[in-house]
């Protein structure tokens, strides 16, 4: 006799909401390149970091928003300092 087993994880809203926060973290981290990164990246930052912490079926998603916006901050900071545009 089979038990039913089910996984624990976050639950569909959860893993939808991770999903969006993952793509704002992309979208909000290459606006930051071309406008004010240290006011932007960071948000954007943190929202990737939430959605990877919630998981589910967009943790590739989320992973790869972190690494996304962690890149989008170094040519971000160094876009500004080259053009002389305001980091914040």
């Amino acid at each position: 006799m089979e038990a039913d087993v089910r996984e624990k994880g976050p639950s569909g809203a959860a893993q939808t909401l991770a999903g969006f926060f993952a793509a704002a973290g992309i979208f909000v981290s290459l606006a930051g390149v071309a406008y004010r990164p240290l006011r932007l990246i960071p948000l954007a930052i943190v929202l990737s970091l939430i959605a990877v912490g919630i998981g589910g079926r967009s943790a590739r998603l989320a992973t790869a928003a972190v690494f996304i916006s962690a890149l989008c901050f170094a040519v971000g900071m160094a876009v500004a300092v080259i053009t002389s545009n305001p980091l914040w």
